[in-house]
């Protein structure tokens, strides 16, 4: 497909500038202030007024395929990715079976080829028994390593010490780790199992998945990787507190230790709980207004690095249950974006801050091969956005396998007009489009010797 892109106001390393795109091959072949027509089969398309973004690149996203699919899978996950501007993804390992072997991981990068719109990877997850696999990742191929350091949802807790250690000396690509201590979240559930029996009203998850359970384990993490290193990056940081941990005096390419935010704990705070109930519980939890605010000055002051969404869906009947019972974690990639664009327009954060935090950093930090950017001779994933044409989320409009939202009957400034993979048009004004053509995304490639 040839499409020439007209009078977009194009966003890219923190310059706005009016212009035209030229698309061809799947690849931005051209610039410039003013493009003529090439030929007689090119598509137009008159951006006038829109927003020209890099499409996002999330780095953290549960599709629950294998084993889950009741939940979400990779076609229904990418599809919702795609209608959120996220044209590529990086899928966690939780999934059952795990992916915590090389043959698993590549099952799941058959399904994505037959199934998945979008652009993907996944990230193998590390054990207290899977060293020798972690050893045959090839960096050029696979995303990353994924540890978790406190239990989630699907257990993969790796608490020997001696073999964390080994992990970070040997692991050939960056450690993504959820930092949160196991010894102080049991503490603090027995406690509350004390005194609320099986009643624990959902308002005390902050209390008992803590900061100083984060603290405790971003800490620890961010030691090791001093002493290894290591390089380290912390998933989903949820406190004020574990910010003194993280630096912002280098530039994003030459930092050995990062970590990025959500945009849950940006959006909500623990007064929402009383409205949202178990709908907003996610691991980490969703914390004070303190922390909240904290996190969104420290992302405009480059101390956090990525913007993600943890996407991590579960029925309704899964989380209307109670605190104990109900699984951590809510779908998001639909949303992220028109909810990063209502922090533009309430002047949080700038359009040139959210396209380095949501697509040039995460291609920066994972290395992936001529994305998240627009340039020229780059990959041709692109989303334009309208900031002024306010739409409703409601059951109808979510498309999540789970069929809800943590957002619904939200209503959002700036929708997704257009959103181009590899230079395809699949999404344009809430209905997607060439998918008769059974068009499928590009497995992400890594600038890595």
């Amino acid at each position: 497909m040839k499409t020439l892109i007209k009078n977009a106001k194009i966003v890219n390393e923190n310059t706005i500038s009016e212009g035209d795109v030229y698309l061809e091959n799947g690849i931005i072949a051209e610039i410039s202030s003013s493009i003529s027509m090439k030929s007689n089969d090119v598509q137009v398309i008159d951006a006038e007024g829109k927003y020209l973004l890099p499409g996002l690149i999330d780095d953290q996203v549960h599709f629950r395929e294998p084993g889950l699919t009741h939940k979400e899978t990779i076609a229904t996950g990418a599809k919702a990715a795609i209608a959120g501007g996220i044209t590529s993804f990086i899928e966690m390992p939780n999934t059952n079976p795990q992916t915590t072997t090389i043959k698993r991981l590549e099952e799941k990068m058959s399904i994505a080829k037959q199934d998945s719109i979008a652009n993907y990877s996944f990230m193998l997850g590390g054990t207290n028994d899977n060293l020798e696999e972690i050893k045959k990742i090839n960096p050029r191929e696979v995303a990353g390593l994924k540890l978790f350091l406190g239990s989630s949802t699907g257990n993969m807790l790796v608490d020997n010490a001696n073999v964390l250690r080994e992990i970070f000396k040997n692991s050939p690509v960056i450690i993504s780790t959820h930092c949160e201590d196991e010894t102080t979240i049991k503490k603090n559930t027995q406690a509350h199992i004390d005194e609320f029996g099986e009643a624990i009203p959902i308002e005390k998850h902050p209390e008992i998945r803590s900061e100083e359970a984060c603290y405790l384990s971003s800490s620890n993490a961010v030691k090791l990787a001093k002493e290894t290193g290591a390089r380290l990056h912390v998933f989903h940081l949820s406190t004020a507190k574990e910010l003194s941990l993280f630096s912002n005096k280098k530039p994003l390419k030459d930092k050995k230790i990062t970590a990025e935010v959500c945009i849950h704990h940006l959006w909500f705070n623990n007064q929402d709980y009383k409205d949202k109930g178990t709908h907003i519980k996610w691991n980490p939890a969703v914390k004070t207004k303190k922390d909240q605010k904290a996190l969104l000055k420290a992302l405009n002051e480059n101390l956090l690095d990525v913007l993600a969404t943890d996407h991590a869906p579960h029925t309704l009947d899964e989380k209307n249950n109670t605190y104990l019972k109900a699984p951590s974690g809510g779908p998001l990639v639909q949303h992220a974006l028109p909810a990063l664009l209502q922090f533009y327009h309430e002047g949080k954060l700038s359009l040139e801050k959210i396209v380095e935090k949501a697509c040039h950093n995460p291609a920066i930090l994972f290395e992936i091969e001529n994305r998240g950017f627009i340039k020229e001779g780059y990959k041709a994933d692109l989303v334009l956005v309208d900031l002024n044409s306010p739409w409703r989320v409601s059951k109808d409009n979510i498309l999540y396998k789970c069929g809800w939202s943590p957002f619904q009957d939200t209503t959002f400034n700036s929708r997704i007009t257009h959103t181009f993979v590899n230079g395809n048009l699949l999404y344009h004004n809430f209905k997607f489009t060439n998918l008769a053509n059974n068009y499928r995304g590009e497995r992400l490639t890594f600038n890595r010797s």
